[in-house]
């Protein structure tokens, strides 16, 4: 399916600093790609050059709307910025319905779904409310929204978490879900790797401005060197023999529980000793979490990533 953006070779510097540098990628119709790294990787300085906000140094970007190329057409476009940037004074379904129309929608349309979107997101008693008077929670509510009220083509979510309970944001996630299921293209930019692994379908890793990996989700995961082994096992079972095995990384270690990491190329012949050896009671074998991968990617090329950035 042919890309509705086409990012190519961004780059942008800040004095001496290089924020974003050279990063590639595009998003098609029907397709969440997750812009996932720690904070201060360039992810937002990213965003902002697609919607316009900042100039590139050099690198272009490309949108394809109904089959032709060319510049940003805020119409056809929806964004949901990290930062708040709605109007604190506004009455939440005046600043719904204005927003709207100003992307296209006619008044009574945008004031009609406006009213159904504050209905599903339980903000329905608050639609005459000023912004101000919301909690940080109920606000993003309202600029997710906004984002998403003129019906977009393609949809920008900067850390569209922010601020959320985990109720809210599994709620968010299955209007993400369902903004793809109606074909829309959906970037989503988030340092909460356990949250854009569950929705996405592709992944743009991004560490100090360059990429870090990038592809298909699956194709990731499964191209990663090593593996998890989890392993309960029964009171008296010698387990010290794991440490001694080719290919095999001890990560934790608690009574009858063992969790060690695996980059041999035949994890059925581990299982196979392990099964031999021990009295196991429970055994999984996975791939790491998305997060763990970016670490080892990262430390990999010699650089750190501090738990800060992650949190």
């Amino acid at each position: 399916m042919r890309p509705i953006l086409t990012v190519s070779n961004l780059t942008k510097s800040f004095g001496t600093h290089r924020a974003v540098d050279g990063v590639s990628f595009s998003v098609s119709a029907g397709e969440i790609l997750g812009l996932v790294g720690p904070n201060g990787a360039g992810k937002t300085t990213v965003i902002r050059m697609v919607m316009g906000i900042l100039s590139p140094d050099s690198g272009t970007v490309q949108f394809t709307f109904d089959g032709k190329a060319g510049p940003l057409d805020k119409t056809r476009v929806g964004y949901l910025p990290e930062e708040r940037g709605l109007y604190d004074e506004a009455r939440v379904l005046d600043i719904l319905v204005y927003l709207a129309t100003l992307k296209g929608r006619p008044r009574q349309v945008a004031r009609r779904e406006a009213l159904r979107w504050l209905e599903r997101l339980d903000l329905a008693a608050h639609a005459h409310q000023r912004l101000e008077k919301l909690s940080r929670g109920m606000q993003q509510k309202v600029q997710f929204v906004a984002a998403i009220l003129h019906q977009p083509d393609l949809v920008m979510l900067d850390e569209p978490f922010a601020a959320l309970d985990p109720v809210n944001q599994e709620f968010f996630k299955d209007i993400i879900r369902e903004l793809k299921n109606q074909g829309r293209a959906v970037l989503l930019s988030s340092h909460q790797m356990n949250l854009v692994e569950e929705l996405c379908d592709s992944i743009f890793m991004i560490h100090r401005g360059r990429k870090v990996l990038q592809g298909k989700l699956r194709d990731i995961k499964d191209g990663f060197k090593e593996s998890v082994v989890d392993i309960s096992y029964a009171p008296g079972s010698d387990v010290s023999f794991l440490e001694r095995l080719p290919g095999v990384r001890l990560i934790r270690r608690e009574p009858e529980r063992v969790v060690l990491w695996y980059a041999g190329s035949r994890p059925r012949d581990l299982l196979a000793q392990v099964a031999r050896n021990v009295d196991v009671r429970e055994i999984s074998l996975t791939k790491p979490p998305l997060h763990e991968i970016f670490v080892e990617t990262v430390r990999e090329r010699g650089e750190e990533v501090g738990p800060h950035q992650l949190a």
